[in-house]
């Protein structure tokens, strides 16, 4: 099945965006981190209101990841310093295992040789062995460990990510 990447434009697809984040979040992070931190996390990253304010004044970008009219998942992305972070990217449970994240991983490639990009970088929580494990299989490295203060008494333990983009030749990066 076809994959359809589309960005994230109007009220309405945020609202879908917020949904769909809280539908993978509480599904997903539970054995990771507490139902009190996904819930604060949610409200600080994923609300309709903490998208449109990343889209509208902070240069972040978001994609609905879409198959036979559903949508599956999304990607928050966000150009800076010639490198492209991944801020968000996420798939329902349901479809996971199909290909879809390497489509979506393609998409985001081309997107960065497109925009003449470097590389690709991310955070994933230390025990989150399950994307670790798909983001190495993508070609990202662990480059280094940090410890982030996100209020309320939470923090994010996580690994910073990043795969080298191979820019087409004669091109060079910004």
């Amino acid at each position: 099945m076809e994959l359809v990447v589309t960005k994230v434009k109007t009220k309405e697809e945020v609202a879908l965006l917020a949904q769909l984040a809280s539908d993978i979040w509480t599904e997903y992070f539970v054995c990771i981190i507490s139902n009190e931190q996904i819930d604060y996390m949610l409200g600080k990253y994923q609300s309709v209101q903490a998208i449109t304010v990343q889209i509208d004044e902070q240069g972040y970008e978001y994609y609905l990841l879409n198959v036979n009219n559903k949508n599956i998942g999304y990607l928050g992305i966000n150009q800076e310093e010639g490198k492209l972070f991944l801020s968000k990217f996420y798939i329902q449970k349901e479809h996971r295992g199909m290909g879809y994240a390497s489509r979506a991983m393609a998409f985001l490639v081309d997107l960065c040789q497109d925009r003449r990009l470097v590389s690709i970088w991310l955070t994933v929580n230390r025990n989150n062995n399950a994307a670790i494990a798909v983001y190495e299989k993508k070609g990202f490295r662990t480059i280094r460990t940090q410890v982030a203060d996100i209020g309320n008494g939470f923090v994010m333990d996580d690994y910073v990510m990043e795969k080298e983009i191979n820019l087409p030749a004669g091109i060079p990066g910004l």
